[in-house]
């Protein structure tokens, strides 16, 4: 049976999806130590997680089984998603869940600092009655500047933009045109924040936008000027912040979120000019039913139909129906090729061509990789890990498009360089999702691209068949199928021998020592078989 571990609180709707069905065996654990994590993870086929706990290198390491980390939430921060991809293990998360949370919790903050909401609290609570000392400002007519254009940011533009807010944007990846239909004015980081009266930061945390908010930023901003982050607290740099508002250098902040939670000691909260709330961007009751959820459901559809959808580290969002009858043609092309090649290979090329070539098809040269690299010593890779194990063994991978195919409506190249010779093998899916062999380096072929082969390039002269023949009959060796192709009359051939039985390789050498054979290769395809190409 499955087993699933649940170390951090999850609805009641989430577990009992879960455990329906009765295929998943659902452990629950909340608040476990990190070190009874480790000595218990190697039992378990998946995890989920949300903000409490920790899976680090050495839980990934120590998870022997494991297969799926869903931490339910937005942020992976608390996931080594480099050591979970090196081990083939699939992270998923809940980015859609508790966007009109995060976006709500932004105007509400928003709010409190445009009317000054906290402070008049207070006041009042104390017997005061100051209403002068509180006089806020209108959002309407306001520059909003929006710093990540995404699920959260688009939200909140769609809010502001009822409050009569003119909205500009910072984003390096969203397309012209849906800023456009979100009323968002696109223009360089450092303008947004000279133009800006309400900043409000919604990008993802990588290395390069750590800090994004710079002291240098932060400089430029207007002394009237708000800033806001319910994203991720290292987005700003806190110590610049701090003096700005210490200085009254700008006019205030909110902050949702912290570079280290609890903040406790830092100078931010002494402040009378900054709201902070503890991390509550998704702490909705409707938030956080949906996140555990979500998160049930895709990792309960992964484990028993193996269906992948929310991967953090996994090629397959949102898969164009034309790509899929070509994920078993690109691994056994990237099969077939590697096998042609004698030396370590150093450059892999894919190129679709056709009606291919209008979709997202980095499937396929994922799929050859995955080929490419079952065949080398050592290595089990999914396609989790596959592009990753590709670059520690110094493979180039390189993908191209070509909208035109002479022949085929679609169809697939995958060509291996190593020690400067070049291999090449064409395929298709014909018909419906039948793997197809069309050709192996400048030689035409039409062949299923299913279980094991004997090739041979040899002078196209009277007789090479036969031996062929002859040779494979006296060891036993049933021939199922063959092909042919050669350069011209009287040159080089190729003859492709699609057999029922493995070919030793004595009879491999045997052949390959008759006059006229340049080349024998015994091709073994039959361990691919009709695997599921998404399962790790």
């Amino acid at each position: 049976m499955i087993k699933l571990l649940v170390t951090d609180e999850l609805s009641k709707e989430g577990l009992e999806m879960l455990k329906s069905g009765g295929q998943v065996q659902v452990d629950i654990r909340p608040g476990i130590a990190h070190d009874e994590l480790i000595k218990i993870i190697g039992d378990y086929d998946a995890i989920i997680i949300r903000s409490g706990t920790k899976v680090d290198a050495a839980v990934i390491e120590a998870g022997k089984n494991l297969k799926v980390v869903g931490r339910a939430g937005v942020g992976v921060d608390n996931v080594d998603v480099k050591a979970a991809t090196r081990k083939g293990i699939l992270v998923m998360n809940t980015p859609a869940a508790n966007i009109i949370s995060a976006a709500e919790h932004t105007m509400a903050l928003m709010m409190s600092l445009a009317r000054n909401i906290v402070w008049a609290d207070a006041s009042l609570k104390k017997g005061e009655w100051k209403r002068s000392k509180f006089t806020g400002f209108e959002l309407n007519g306001k520059t909003l500047g929006i710093v990540g254009i995404g699920r959260v940011g688009g939200e909140v533009a769609k809010r502001a933009k009822s409050f009569q807010m003119k909205l500009v944007g910072f984003d390096p990846y969203i397309p012209p045109e849906v800023a456009v239909k979100l009323g968002v004015r696109l223009m360089p980081l450092e303008q947004v924040i000279e133009e800006a009266d309400v900043i409000t930061i919604h990008a993802a945390l990588t290395p390069s936008t750590h800090h994004l908010i710079s002291k240098e930023l932060i400089a430029k901003m207007k002394p009237t000027a708000i800033i806001l982050n319910v994203a991720r607290g290292e987005l700003i740099d806190e110590e610049a912040l701090y003096e700005a508002l210490r200085d009254k250098k700008i006019a205030g902040a909110a902050l949702d979120v912290f570079s280290k939670e609890p903040p406790t000691g830092s100078n931010l909260l002494t402040l009378d000019n900054i709201v902070v709330t503890p991390h509550l961007g998704a702490s909705t009751k409707e938030a956080q039913e949906k996140v555990s959820a979500e998160m049930a459901e895709h990792v309960k559809m992964f484990l028993v139909d193996k269906r992948i959808s929310n991967a953090v580290n996994a090629p397959v969002r949102g898969m164009d129906p034309k790509v899929v009858p070509f994920i078993s043609v690109a691994e056994r092309l990237g099969a077939f090729a590697v096998q042609l090649t004698d030396a370590p290979v150093a450059k892999l090329q894919v190129t679709v061509h056709g009606d291919l070539a209008s979709v997202d098809s980095k499937m396929l040269t994922v799929s050859a990789l995955m080929g490419v690299l079952s065949n080398l010593s050592g290595e089990q890779p999914n396609i989790i890990n596959a592009e990753i194990i590709a670059k520690e063994k110094g493979v180039q991978v390189v993908e191209s498009k070509v909208e035109e195919s002479d022949r085929y409506v679609n169809m697939i190249s995958i060509s291996l360089q190593s020690n400067g010779i070049k291999r090449e093998v064409r395929g298709t899916a014909f018909p419906g999702s039948e793997p197809r062999l069309l050709g192996i380096d400048n030689y035409d072929l039409d062949m299923p691209l299913e279980g094991d082969f004997l090739m041979s390039v040899h002078a196209d002269v009277p007789g090479i068949i036969g031996r062929i023949g002859t040779t494979l009959g006296s060891r036993d060796i049933n021939i199922a199928r063959m092909g042919l192709g050669r350069d011209k009359k009287g040159g080089r051939a190729l003859m492709l021998v699609s057999v029922d039985n493995p070919v030793t390789e004595d009879t491999v050498k045997e052949l390959a020592a008759i006059k006229g054979f340049e080349e024998v290769r015994f091709i073994k395809l039959s361990d691919i078989g009709n695997r599921d190409y998404l399962q790790i």
